[in-house]
């Protein structure tokens, strides 16, 4: 029995999606002729109520493409203080792009002040960088965003003709725990990146959508960081299986999230809050002294979490049960006794 908290990008591919992979139809995707491949683009700019699709190795590359077609050199994106496009992507957009990227403090529910956007654009003086892109996250930290709320920091990007992308790495889970169609959460935005390999279970890919004009753009842009992989289809199809199968079950992975809450509320030591959890991210609190022989502890007991400081994240999904929430509590319970 091993339990793997650390995120929801270590899900395996189950027996069902793997048929789907053995048996998919493929050809060669650098010449857009692998069937797999195209059917995955277009469901996935349907689902996303856009024009067209790109399917590409991972988020990054997904956020980095699109970064790379709205901006040019020397021009800028404004974006959130702890968005992943600013904190995890190794600075692509300027290492690769020569794209100046300016933040927002990110609120406690993970969002951004429209107000704010208005005072990072730039004056047209030749001292400053062009800006030129709105860059938002949904989830953040598991936390959902109010449609509201994005729909109005889309309006005041484009009062400065900004164009906006949106960072969907969790994007289903936020349109499963709201109800309401993901392409609602962002029919105002220009760009957007769904990733596969996260709750959805797939085992690597993200889906960019936009414009036509905006996705042969990526395209190229695909091609320049190395991501043509040839006959996709048998990783298409694996991305095809989730949408089809492992949407809704989402749901299943809030509830864990919230019963594993719960059930850590209860034990001396630990802080978190079971009325923070929106989604499938559980982050507690332990005292400091104690988080490294926490984490030998849980790994000699084949549990795997990340422990980077005194906060703690655990992330449930497809592979995690109620009965590995059990075990996990259970050893808590004992390390703190």
């Amino acid at each position: 029995l091993i339990v793997d908290f650390r995120s929801d990008t270590v899900t395996r591919p189950t027996h069902a999606m793997r048929n789907a992979m053995a048996n998919s139809k493929v050809g060669d995707d650098v010449y857009g002729d692998d069937p797999t491949v195209n059917e995955l683009q277009n469901k996935v700019a349907n689902l996303l109520g856009k024009e067209a699709g790109l399917f590409v190795t991972s988020g990054t590359q997904s956020n980095l493409c699109a970064m790379l077609a709205h901006c040019q050199r020397g021009e800028e994106i404004i974006t959130g203080d702890k968005y992943h496009v600013y904190v995890d992507e190794a600075g692509g957009a300027s290492v690769l792009g020569s794209i100046m990227m300016t933040s927002i403090k990110t609120r406690k529910d993970g969002s951004i002040d429209a107000n704010e956007i208005e005072k990072k654009v730039k004056p047209d003086d030749p001292h400053y960088p062009i800006s030129k892109l709105l860059s938002l996250e949904n989830t953040v930290a598991g936390k959902t965003q109010n449609i509201n709320n994005i729909n109005e920091c889309v309006e005041r990007a484009n009062k400065f003709g900004l164009s906006t992308h949106m960072d969907g790495a969790r994007l289903m889970n936020a349109a499963v725990k709201l109800n309401i169609p993901a392409k609602e959460i962002v029919e105002k935005i220009d760009s957007v990146s769904l990733c596969l390999s996260k709750g959805l279970g797939a085992p690597a890919g993200s889906v960019l959508v936009g414009s036509k004009e905006l996705i042969a753009k990526t395209y190229r842009i695909r091609k320049l960081v190395g991501g043509g992989m040839r006959q996709a289809g048998i990783l298409a199809s694996a991305g095809i299986y989730a949408l089809d199968n492992n949407v809704n079950r989402l749901n299943d992975d809030h509830k864990n999230a919230n019963l594993l809450a719960e059930k850590l509320s209860g034990i001396n030591k630990i802080l978190v809050k079971p009325k923070d959890i929106e989604t499938n991210m559980v982050f507690i609190k332990i005292p400091v002294e104690a988080i490294n022989s926490f984490q030998k502890y849980c790994y000699d007991n084949k549990i795997l979490i990340n422990v980077d400081s005194e906060t703690i994240r655990l992330v449930t999904h497809l592979d995690i049960s109620t009965e590995k929430i059990d075990f996990f509590v259970k050893k808590v319970k004992t390390f703190f006794s």
